[in-house]
């Protein structure tokens, strides 16, 4: 059974006012944001007041509309509905960034059918920018369409980040030493989503994750694989919610960056 695109036009339209809600709300309070109201969660992870009350921001418009579907969000967890939609959401992907008054930061929310990703949302507010990926459809940013660089060498820009467990983090270390020492270029923006959301806008060439979270990527995986590249496991098998670790390009890298990983 295939979502008809009445029903999906639907969802891409709750989607997109879902995250413009909780960014708009977001920057507000990133403008005067206070340090001291900063929370750790498990890891040393940063956790604000703002990430919660985007987040319910969120879960609220989706429940107002589609109160059967399953949602997987970072701070509340999985509400373990049974359905054929799931909604991953991130309220603030790159926390870190918002707390030090840093702009690089994004409202994540993907939705999938049956496993497959099929809407992406990534909105920065503060740089007002809006990314939007369909199935089968493209991506844009704020209403026109984009493409993943053609860039393969000379000039190839890299990003990468970890979870925060040690093994994932001495993967991480070892792949940007290896382009420090050869005198290639690879960053850590702070913001998983946003940085697949440049990979799709053609802006960088690459974003690597080893532990890669659902809520983390969904959103951006899509707007990458809609706008010509392509995302796999570090094994180069296409990724999946399942996947453990991430690796997205243009795809002109991409076979140089698996033998790396």
């Amino acid at each position: 059974m295939k979502i008809s695109n009445k029903t999906l036009s639907s969802m891409r339209k709750v989607g997109e006012r879902a995250v413009k809600k909780a960014g708009l709300f977001a920057c507000k309070k990133y403008k005067n944001f206070n340090r001291a109201t900063i929370k750790l969660k498990v890891h040393n992870e940063l956790l604000t007041k703002v990430d919660l009350m985007s987040e319910s921001i969120i879960i609220s418009e989706i429940k107002k509309n589609f109160p059967e579907h399953h949602i997987l969000s970072e701070e509340s967890g999985d509400n373990r509905f049974k359905s054929d939609f799931l909604w991953i959401i991130d309220p603030i992907d790159g926390t870190t960034n918002f707390t030090m008054h840093n702009p690089i930061w994004a409202v994540s929310v993907g939705l999938a059918y049956r496993g497959e990703i099929v809407l992406g949302f990534v909105y920065a507010p503060c740089l007002k920018e809006l990314y939007v990926a369909e199935i089968n459809k493209g991506s844009r940013l704020n209403s026109r369409k984009i493409r993943v660089s053609n860039v393969y060498k000379g000039k190839v820009l890299n990003a990468f980040c970890s979870a925060r467990d040690k093994k994932s983090t001495k993967k991480a270390v070892k792949y940007f030493s290896h382009h420090r020492l050869h005198g290639g270029a690879c960053y850590l923006l702070g913001s998983a989503s946003l940085e697949l959301a440049y990979v799709a806008a053609g802006r960088l060439e690459s974003m690597m994750i080893p532990g890669a979270h659902s809520w983390d990527v969904a959103a951006g995986i899509l707007l990458v694989r809609e706008a010509g590249g392509v995302v796999t496991d570090f094994k180069g098998k296409e990724w999946t919610l399942k996947s453990k670790d991430m690796l997205a390009s243009n795809g002109a890298v991409h076979d140089d960056l698996l033998r790396i990983v």
